[in-house]
Order: C-alpha cells, then structure tokens, then sequence
C-alpha cells in the first residue's frame, strides 16, 4: 500500500528548522512601537493612557561601575592638607612682617619673618614628600608653563622661599661684631633684609592663593566648582593666620596691624564659605557633611573668637595670645576641611553624576523647542 506521507525523519528536520528561523526571527525583532503600546491614542505624543497618564522609560539610577567611583579620587593625603596651611601661614606671616617693618613695629618684623621662613621650609618639606623623589621638585623648575597651576606655584615658591629666608636671616644682624668683616655684614644686611622683606610680601599674594587655582583647576567637583570663592577663601585663610602670629608675639602696643588682619581676614574667609554654601547648591553638602563639616564649622567659631577676642582684648596680652592661638587653629581646620571635602565629592558618584545631568537639561531647555 502506497502512501503520501513524507518519512517521520524528514518531519522531524522541518520542525527542528521551523524552530530555530522562530528563534532567530525573535533575536532580531524590532522593538514595540510606541503606537503599538496599550492604551495609545493616535495624534498624542509620548503616548498616554485613557485616563491621561503619559507612558515614558522611568529615570536611570545612577551607579558606578562594579561599585567605584565615576572620578578617581584624589592621591594626595595629609601632608598636601598640611601644605595647604603652611603655604598660607608663610604668606600671611610676611605681610605682617612688611607691616611691621614699614610702621616701626620690630616685634611684628621679627615674628612675622621667622614664622615665614619656617613655614615656607615646611611646605617645601611637604611638598616634596608628596613627590617621593626631590630630585622631581627640580625637574618641575626646567619648565614654566603659566596654564599650570602647579608649574607657576612651584616658580612662586622658588622667588618666595629665598626672599623670606634672607629676610629672616636679617633678623640676626644684631649678633654680629661690630668690626671686621662680620662687621661689614652686620651693617649690610638690614637693608638687604629690608629689601628681602618687602620682596616676599610682594610675592605673598600669589602664594596664599595659587593654591586655591591650583584645587579648582582639578575634576573634583567641589573642588572645581568652587573657582570663584577657593582663592578668597585661601587668602582670607593666611590673613588671618598671620595675624594670629602677630597677636601671640607682639605685644598688645604693637599688635594694631595684626588685629586689622585678622578682621580682613576673617571677613573673606567668611564671605568666601558663605558663597559656597548658598551657590553651590548640592555640591556644597561635603562641605557641611562628616568630617569636612565639622572642621569648617569648628574654622568658623574660633575665627569669630579670635577676632573678638583681638578687637575686645586689646590691652591684655593674654587675652591676645589666645585670639592668636584661635586664628591658627582655625586656618587650619579650615584648609583640612576644604581639603577633605573635596575629597568626599569626588568619592560620591552623584556629586558627579546630578550636576552633569542638570547642566545638560539647562542646555535642552535654553535651546528652545521645535514648535
């Protein structure tokens, strides 16, 4: 008996091939259209649902790859916090030893060089740890490239560092002999000194603030965002820590120079946090957050106490000294917590990630629509 049928092998083989063109046709399918999609109505964009609600892909959480950070963090530790501050306290020391040389003030003179000489040698020290060899700081002198932070820093270092140690250096003139060839130096070098002295000052702005250029120059975006206010901040910062030294050597006769810095200084310094809390927006929390916080916020109550105690104080030498003491402290709180702040931002993907996406929609939107 004959039959029509094909054999069970070959039916077997169409249906296994049938298969797999399915299987190939659902690999390579187009995605839904959006007219497709339930409850679309024709003529609305974006597609909506009966009842008027707009059907769209819900916003992507950000998350960082396998849980790291979008931005690097800083390499930098202490020791660059520490710079910070030592950069600081040299400049602001020689703008009190110019105003005490040039007022007739010698104990304003003689503390300000001396703390700027070993201020500006610490921050030598602390930068070249930070660089692990010293023969790297000398490599960064074959080259000025004034775009770099970094390169004209080093250069500001380099013209400030030998100014303030020869001024200092004057400051022994009066230990010498009288006679002799000594003689002849100890008659020399307070006019050099003078000139030395007046020098470092000029060099001091540069140096109390390249620093701040130097962070916002970076992509941490606390850091970089703040490019307005870091340099303010800075140079109040080493005003004030100046006149702390003034307060805790001078005494009270002598120390009017250095309670007029301090009031300078407090008012940039606190004029400068006070711009980065307001205009910041979200990129102000690490400043106001954890470890940072707490030390900006420790910054701003001992510099409101130095400067009361140097204006209420005027006549006590105790009451100066501890003013002083306030003013140091609290430049050095402040230039760990910008530092560490900037550091925590750089550590959260959002402080990356929110501001980025805010400046492209202000772009979508300034831009106009299609009509």
């Amino acid at each position: 008996m004959s039959t029509d049928r094909p054999p069970v092998g070959d039916l077997f083989r169409r249906f296994r091939d049938r298969l797999a063109a399915d299987d190939r046709a659902d690999l390579v399918s187009p995605p839904q259209r959006t007219a497709d999609l339930p409850g679309h109505r024709p003529g609305r964009r974006g597609g909506r649902r009966g009842g008027g609600e707009e059907l769209r892909v819900p916003e992507a959480e950000f998350t960082s790859y396998y849980g790291r950070p979008v931005l690097k963090p800083p390499v930098w530790k202490w020791d660059i916090a520490a710079y910070l501050f030592t950069g600081g306290l040299a400049a602001g020391s020689s703008l009190l030893a110019a105003g005490g040389q040039l007022t007739g003030r010698p104990a304003l003179r003689r503390a300000g060089r001396s703390t700027a000489l070993a201020a500006v040698g610490a921050s030598t020290v602390f930068l070249i740890r930070d660089l692990g060899r010293p023969a790297r700081f000398h490599h960064m002198l074959r080259v000025a490239k004034l775009t770099s932070p970094m390169s004209m820093g080093t250069w500001i270092l380099s013209a400030f560092g030998p100014a303030a140690g020869v001024a200092a250096i004057a400051e022994t003139a009066g230990l010498l002999p009288r006679h002799g060839v000594l003689g002849v130096a100890r008659r020399a070098l307070p006019p050099v000194g003078h000139a030395a002295g007046l020098l470092a000052a000029g060099t001091a702005p540069a140096l109390a603030t390249y620093t701040g250029v130097l962070l916002a120059d970076t992509a941490v975006p606390s850091w970089h965002e703040a490019y307005p206010e870091l340099p303010l901040i800075f140079a109040g910062s080493a005003l004030a820590s100046g006149a702390g030294v003034g307060l805790l050597a001078a005494p009270p006769a002598q120390a009017g120079p250095a309670r007029r810095m301090a009031v300078a200084g407090a008012a940039l310094e606190l004029y400068g946090a006070h711009r980065v809390e307001t205009r910041l927006g979200l990129l102000s929390e690490p400043y106001r957050q954890g470890r940072p916080g707490r030390l900006l916020r420790a910054g701003r109550v001992l510099t409101a106490a130095g400067v009361a105690g140097a204006l209420l104080g005027r006549r006590s030498r105790v009451v100066g000294a501890v003013s002083g003491a306030a003013l140091l402290a609290a430049s050095l709180a402040t230039r760990f917590g910008i530092f560490y702040g900037g550091v925590a931002s750089a550590r959260d993907p959002r402080y990356t990630v929110v501001p980025q996406r805010e400046r492209v929609n202000a772009r979508r939107s300034g831009g106009g629509s299609d009509g």
